[in-house]
C-alpha cells in the first residue's frame, strides 16, 4: 500500500492517540493501517510498509487479533495469512468499549465489591470513605449497566441517540 501524505498523517495520528489510550504506538499504527487498507495485507507488508521490525508487527497483530479489532483472511494456494481490520466504524467502537470494559470496568467492579464486604466487617476504615467506595461502586455499576443496555441498541438507534445529544436530556426531563 501507497502512503500518500494523508495516509501518513492519519497512521501517525492514531499511533499517537493510541498512546494517550494506553495502547502501544505501533499496536496503533498497525491497526489505522489495516483500517485504511483496501485490501488485507500481510505480515511482510505491514512492516515493509510501516518501517517496523517483523517480530513487533507479529506481537501487534496478536494484541489486535486479542481485542477482536483485525480478522485473518487465507488466500487459496498462498500459505501466507492476510489481515484485515474490521471495516465498521461503529462495530469497532463497541468492540474496543466491550474490550475495554472487561479489562477495566469488570476487574474494578470486583475490587470495589471486595471493598465493600471487608468494610463492611471492620471498624477501621473512616465512614467517609466507606462512603467514597460505595459512591464509586454505585458510579461504576451504573456505568457497565448503562453500557450493556446501549450495545444491545440496533446501530441505527445508537447512531440516532448519538445525534440527538442533549435533545434527550431534554426529553428525560419533560417526561418527570
Amino acid at each position: 500500500m501507497k502512503l500518500t501524505p494523508v495516509i501518513k498523517n492519519y497512521i501517525i495520528h492514531w499511533g499517537e492517540m493510541g498512546t494517550r489510550w494506553g495502547v502501544n504506538r505501533t499496536v496503533s499504527q498497525i491497526h489505522a493501517l489495516l483500517y485504511l487498507s483496501p485490501q488485507p495485507l500481510t505480515a511482510e507488508e505491514i512492516s515493509e510498509t510501516l518501517s517496523v521490525a517483523r517480530s513487533n508487527v507479529s506481537n501487534s497483530i496478536k494484541e489486535l487479533q486479542s481485542w477482536g479489532l483485525i480478522s485473518v483472511e487465507r488466500e487459496l494456494g498462498d500459505r501466507r495469512d492476510f489481515f484485515a481490520a474490521q471495516g465498521d466504524t461503529w462495530e469497532m467502537l463497541m468492540i474496543i468499549m466491550e474490550e475495554r470494559k472487561k479489562r477495566e470496568i469488570e476487574p474494578t467492579l470486583t475490587l470495589l465489591r471486595q471493598c465493600v464486604l471487608e468494610m463492611d466487617a471492620e471498624q477501621e476504615t473512616p465512614i467517609e470513605v466507606k462512603e467514597k467506595i460505595n459512591n464509586m461502586l454505585t458510579f461504576m455499576t451504573t456505568l457497565s449497566d448503562w453500557f450493556d443496555q446501549v450495545k444491545r441498541l440496533p446501530k441505527t438507534t445508537l447512531i440516532k441517540l448519538m445525534r440527538m445529544g442533549s435533545t434527550v436530556a431534554k426529553l428525560v426531563s419533560f417526561t418527570k
